[in-house]
């Protein structure tokens, strides 16, 4: 299928072996991008300026046709290539984001697509994928794995590989972001940006450094994967091998992309997989926006680094909204257990008929819903003839939970939170 962009003469590429990205890269990829991808918002934050003490402003790329800014990046690249490059396809290697914006795009033009994802990539993401097209060949368990298998096969099958993220074209198109939020919001002084390989960071650092030369830009990683942080800071750390932020799970940045942010980038900063998920459950309750692990990250490094981003203008990009409903219903939950919405309590009393409804009827009582209930017996210290009841409650806060063990215990019954 030919779509309309072959139809535009600017999109021949002059330029492919070009080892460094430039200003008028960006730019030229702005021109080209032009009426194929969205252009996002980026929307002042009230509630979580306050929450932070900072002036947040949000640049939504989760609501590109892919939900993810990766299709910015791969487009571009997609235009440059010669027609030969397209005739005989392309292969990429992804955890899910970029795996959709290559299928996509390469679909809408006609060429061929071969993408390797890790074999627990979200399930969302590959049935996307292979909903665009493309041929999905599922490899190993990271996305380093994955890319000796996206090499063997380009060798074998004469493809084009496009690089996630060290690649000059896929750079700049990354870095057409950054062109949007500071013409929407010129005031920000710092932008707050995820980082796996580094592509991102990179254009997006290129464009906002030469707009604004004293910007302070900040990256972010998951603990688990500190692979940029540790080229940062000069250190040597090891990766794990799973993240909620499948989408920056990545081992080894780009020889590229670690000179870029090396340069460019006043500081990179770590955060835990917990601060992931307070993230994504804030945004989702108070944005009403989903965003996956890596779209989060940015909010996470304010809320855990909070001195660092206090009194600033920062500007968050939440780079992706590709999130496996199972996972954030699981998130969700962990969240409403965090924030005292969601509470489990222990409950001591005779084994004789009328204590188990005595128990729920005090509960119920103090204004709380039973969402579960075990009685034991067996499993259980308590003297014999004694029970213990366990009860999974849907509560109001903390405060509350401490109220539905006043009244428990009011009534003569030992009661206290379950230990988790």
């Amino acid at each position: 299928m030919r779509s309309r962009y072959n139809q535009a003469p600017h999109l021949a590429s002059t330029a492919l072996n070009k080892t460094a990205v430039t200003f008028d890269d960006v730019i030229a990829a702005q021109a080209r991008l032009a009426g194929h991808v969205e252009i996002t918002p980026c929307l002042h934050s009230r509630t979580l300026s306050q929450i932070t003490g900072a002036e947040v402003y949000l640049k939504f790329e989760n609501l590109q046709f892919t939900s993810s800014f990766k299709e910015r990046g791969a487009l571009n690249k997609l235009f440059l290539m010669s027609q030969q490059q397209r005739d005989k396809g392309v292969i990429a290697v992804s955890a899910g984001n970029h795996a959709q914006g290559v299928a996509y795009h390469a679909q809408l033009l006609g060429v061929p697509a071969v993408i390797v994802m890790p074999r627990f990539s979200p399930m969302v993401k590959i049935e996307r994928t292979r909903g665009f097209g493309a041929e999905v060949v599922l490899s190993g368990d990271t996305f380093d794995d994955a890319k000796i298998e996206a090499a063997r096969l380009a060798t074998s099958r004469a493809l084009t590989m496009l690089h996630p993220y060290d690649d000059v074209d896929v750079i700049a198109g990354q870095g057409t972001i950054a062109l949007e939020v500071l013409a929407q919001q010129p005031d920000i002084d710092c932008l707050c940006v995820a980082i796996g390989g580094g592509g991102l960071i990179s254009g997006i650092s290129v464009a906002a450094r030469h707009l604004k030369p004293a910007i302070d830009i900040v990256g972010v990683q998951t603990d688990q994967f500190p692979s940029m942080y540790a080229a940062f800071k000069g250190v040597d750390m090891p990766s794990a091998n799973a993240t909620l932020a499948e989408g920056i799970a990545v081992k080894q940045p780009g020889d590229l992309t670690v000179q870029i942010v090396k340069r460019l980038v006043n500081d990179v900063v770590l955060v835990s997989e917990g601060d992931i998920e307070q993230a994504i459950v804030m945004l989702l309750e108070i944005e009403k926006s989903v965003v996956e692990g890596a779209g989060a990250t940015g909010l996470a490094a304010m809320m855990r680094h909070r001195e660092r981003f206090i009194g600033r203008k920062v500007g968050l990009i939440l780079c992706g909204g590709n999130i496996d409903p199972m996972v954030l219903a699981d998130i969700i939950e962990r969240g409403m257990v965090r924030a005292g919405r969601l509470a489990r309590i222990r409950v001591h009393t005779r084994d004789v008929p009328g204590e188990l409804a005595r128990a729920a009827t005090l509960i119920g009582q103090a204004g709380a819903n039973i969402e579960e209930v075990e009685h034991q017996r067996a499993f259980t210290t308590l003297p014999v003839q004694n029970a213990e009841l366990e009860f999974v409650l849907q509560t109001r806060g903390p405060e509350h939970i401490d109220e539905v063990l006043r009244t428990l215990q009011a009534a003569g019954l030992y009661a206290t939170t379950h230990p988790y």
